[in-house]
């Protein structure tokens, strides 16, 4: 296992720079240059005080010799000042990264403490009506847009009932509470958007995890089981479902890069200070160096996500090992 653990993340070397370049040719084809929103609010400004802000900001130089400049500050961990305020990337990053990760990772644990026994009781009771119930609730999970649902549920818990606050992560007077209360409050806030963010997963894993555990329980081992005298539990969590999780692990290995990208929606509605939302402030400001920072992470989240799903496989099913 050390040697292939080893051999893979060698091997994602060169596919991080394959993708960090296309990743910096593909933001700058864009149209537009992070000069453009200072010389188009102000008008007054000369053609050459806008080609010396270029020049500040190394835009006039070739695209490849902007790229090896960048990957030599990349490999000393060192992604740069924002165009917008100067400020250390890394730092910028490290102040909103822990906020979407935490909601992310909440709603992953969500998704898979709720959708997996949902998926395998539809399954082993095909056709009832717990498993025309959640069908119906897949259809709406899948049917209903994030942004849509996140503002009802503001209307109907924050406005109407007042049970939840509605926006950002802590309250105004916050600073006077106590250390249980502070939990407490940050809780509150946290609610609606890891629910949200759970929602549309909820329904997809509940819909796999019912089709692959019907696919399982046909199987002619599973027969042989039941042939044997084994009880019907014994069955399906220890001889059906963990084959039957091996499409799951693959699915929630492809789901680490959207710990980064997928927030954007429900971080904009709830006004929360997170990675999604600082990634999109960026994409229009054309801030590159900030673009690429948290592309890179994307990046490797994704890397990741595919080496630990190879991993758990290993776990999950004893008949594949690696050597």
């Amino acid at each position: 296992m050390l040697r292939y653990l080893t051999r893979r993340l060698l091997q994602m070397i060169p596919l991080l720079i394959g993708i960090t370049i296309i990743s910096f040719a593909v933001i700058h084809l864009a149209p537009g240059e992070p000069t453009d929103l200072v010389t188009d609010l102000q008008p007054k400004v000369s053609a050459q005080a806008a080609e010396r802000l270029r020049h500040l900001y190394g835009l006039d130089r070739p695209l490849h010799i902007q790229y090896l400049d960048w990957l030599k500050r990349l490999v000393k961990l060192d992604m740069g000042r924002s165009f917008l305020d100067n400020r250390l990337v890394s730092v910028k990053i490290l102040e909103r990264l822990p906020v979407t990760i935490t909601i992310n990772v909440l709603s992953l644990l969500l998704i898979i403490i709720v959708a997996l026994p949902i998926g395998i009781v539809s399954a082993t009771r095909q056709y009832s009506l717990f498993d025309k119930a959640s069908t119906v609730f897949v259809f709406l999970g899948f049917a209903t847009p994030t942004f849509w649902f996140a503002l009802l549920l503001m209307i109907l818990f924050g406005i109407k009932l007042g049970w939840l606050p509605i926006s950002g992560l802590r309250s105004l007077s916050a600073a006077s509470f106590s250390f249980g209360g502070r939990l407490l409050d940050m809780a509150r806030h946290l609610i609606l958007p890891v629910f949200v963010s759970a929602f549309g997963g909820l329904a997809g894993f509940s819909r796999y995890m019912r089709s692959n555990m019907l696919e399982v329980i046909h199987q002619d081992y599973i027969r042989t089981a039941r042939a044997k005298g084994l009880s019907e539990r014994a069955v399906i969590y220890k001889h059906a479902l963990r084959n039957a999780l091996l499409p799951i692990v693959t699915i929630l290995g492809l789901s680490v890069p959207a710990l980064i990208g997928g927030s954007v929606i429900f971080e904009s509605i709830f006004a929360i200070p997170g990675m999604g939302r600082l990634f999109y402030e960026s994409v229009m400001a054309r801030d590159y160096p900030v673009i690429m920072g948290g592309l890179v992470i994307g990046a490797i989240l994704t890397l990741l996500g595919n080496l630990i799903a190879d991993i758990t496989y290993a776990y999950v099913d004893p008949r594949i090992r690696y050597k």
